[in-house]
């Protein structure tokens, strides 16, 4: 679609413009779920696509899902969507690429008078991160069936808001089924890479063909309190057990190929001279088999049992989260790499390790996700970037994927 006016400039200036909502001071940002800031950046969402003609809905778990009519009433919407919100120190593009490369699609398509057979939707997901409110990607979770609206909505964060309070709160609750994505004929996500091989490589587009398999556990250590003036052979250190866990997460996950976090820990009683009694933390596994992945998690509670029996203590693995090996639908990814080779740009099918919210569609509708590089693949962290030319780059490659599936009239 070289008649496409998809504009490289507009879509880093709308990036930039996004950005300055919950800007820090080391060049990240902190949009947080369901904070002022996240109903902030919906508002500027929702001004730049006023101007485009599309109508808003929004479902009952804060979805918002912006619809360009098509021609043909009997074709189900092809969709572009990621999300807003941002971890507490988080970037400028993680999330925000994939919808404002959407929104300039949509611009582009506006400005030439395009009108496809199938309707195109703009959606910008509810709490894609877990920062705030755990799990992640709770309005795509909802919306293809994997969470309950219930569920999600009685979600607390660690001060006790709850979710659903939160969301009426500022503004963004409304009353829509989120069960109308069930109803989708497509889904494309663009999103940063958050990894450095196409960096590495000096390609531009990553052609995702798979996500890797998650499991997410909680971890309570029971040992006892003593005064930090007893004696240590007497202790049972729920700390120094905790530690030895925490270091073995790290060797299944090297031993195995795959990944492995702690990245939660909450001790108790939580004071200098007090030997602690109670340790929690959380564990995320992650492997492209799911078959390996099933050996981590095996190997995860032997060796927490062996560790917390040598240190005279107690040691509970409960289950949090977790979602299967998912492929992406090879039609569509084939739209992208045929968009990318189209274009000349050079680009690598891979696997993702990370969840997004293309994850839980494509266990329920044909979906695609498209990766653009970052620096050094440093994502999670304020000081994340990509360049306007790897920005762009994403963008035409979607719009022509999208467009391929849509089907210009």
């Amino acid at each position: 679609m070289d008649n496409l006016p998809v504009s490289g400039q507009r879509l880093w200036d709308s990036l930039m413009e996004m950005a300055r909502i919950g800007a820090t001071a080391k060049g990240g940002c902190n949009r947080q779920t369901l904070t002022d800031l996240d109903s902030e950046g919906r508002h500027l969402l929702l001004r730049w696509c006023k101007p485009l003609g599309l109508s808003m809905t929004v479902d009952r778990v804060g979805n918002m899902v912006f619809r360009r009519a098509g021609t043909d009433p009997s074709r189900k919407p092809v969709a572009i969507g990621s999300h807003l919100d941002t971890q507490p120190t988080g970037g400028r593009f993680d999330g925000a690429l994939g919808v404002l490369a959407g929104l300039e699609t949509l611009r582009a398509m506006h400005e030439a008078g395009l009108r496809t057979r199938a309707p195109i939707v703009l959606v910008n997901w509810t709490n894609e991160e877990g920062a705030r409110f755990s799990p992640p990607m709770m309005g795509s979770g909802v919306a293809v069936g994997l969470f309950t609206e219930e569920e999600v909505l009685a979600k607390t964060d660690p001060t006790g808001a709850v979710f659903g309070r939160e969301l009426a709160r500022i503004g963004w609750q409304g009353e829509a089924d989120p069960a109308w994505a069930r109803n989708l004929g497509a889904y494309f996500e663009l999103h940063i890479e958050q990894g450095p091989l196409l960096e590495a490589e000096g390609a531009s587009v990553g052609v995702v063909t798979g996500a890797s398999a998650q499991a997410w556990f909680e971890v309570t250590v029971e040992g006892a309190e003593a005064h930090g003036g007893n004696g240590m052979a007497m202790r049972r250190d729920a700390l120094v057990a905790a530690s030895l866990m925490i270091a073995a997460v790290e060797g299944i996950a090297l031993e195995h190929g795959g990944n492995g976090t702690v990245g939660r820990l909450t001790l108790h009683p939580d004071s200098r001279n007090v030997v602690p009694g109670r340790v929690w933390f959380t564990v995320d596994l992650r492997h492209s088999s799911e078959t390996a992945l099933g050996r981590m998690v095996a190997a995860l509670r032997v060796r927490l049992g062996a560790i917390a029996a040598a240190r005279r203590v107690t040691a509970t693995v409960t289950p949090f989260w977790s979602f299967p090996e998912t492929p992406f639908d090879p039609t569509l990814t084939g739209r992208v790499r045929a968009a990318a080779r189209a274009r000349g740009y050079a680009h690598r099918d891979m696997p993702t390790g990370i969840g997004h919210d293309a994850v839980y569609l494509a266990r329920a509708v044909p979906s695609a996700l498209i990766f653009a590089p970052c620096h050094g693949g440093l994502s999670h962290n304020e000081a994340e970037s990509i360049t306007p030319e790897w920005a762009e780059a994403g963008c035409r490659v979607l719009a022509d994927a999208v467009l391929a599936t849509a089907e210009i009239v």
